[in-house]
């Protein structure tokens, strides 16, 4: 199960990134005022930075939406009220 929440986590960091990415092309494509290797390395600083950034966040989601987070319980996202 561990792997599988691995590779979930995995995969939801690189959407993200890649969302984020085409983001910055599209609005870097309106303004028609840089320079493809200019588009094309911010492209790449963003997906960079955005993959840092998200590959220390979406491992914990994953966990929460999968359940077993601490202490091996299973309850996800619910809340435990005791």
């Amino acid at each position: 199960m561990m792997a599988k929440k691995g590779f979930y986590g995995i995969i939801a960091s690189l959407a993200s990134s890649l969302l984020l990415a085409l983001a910055f092309y599209f609005l870097a494509a309106i303004r028609n005022i840089y320079s493809w290797i200019d588009i094309a390395g911010g492209m790449i600083f963003v997906f960079i930075l955005s993959m840092i950034v998200s590959a220390s966040i979406f491992p914990a989601i994953v966990e929460k939406i999968l359940g077993g987070g601490k202490n091996g319980d299973r309850s996800g996202l619910q809340n435990d009220r005791r």
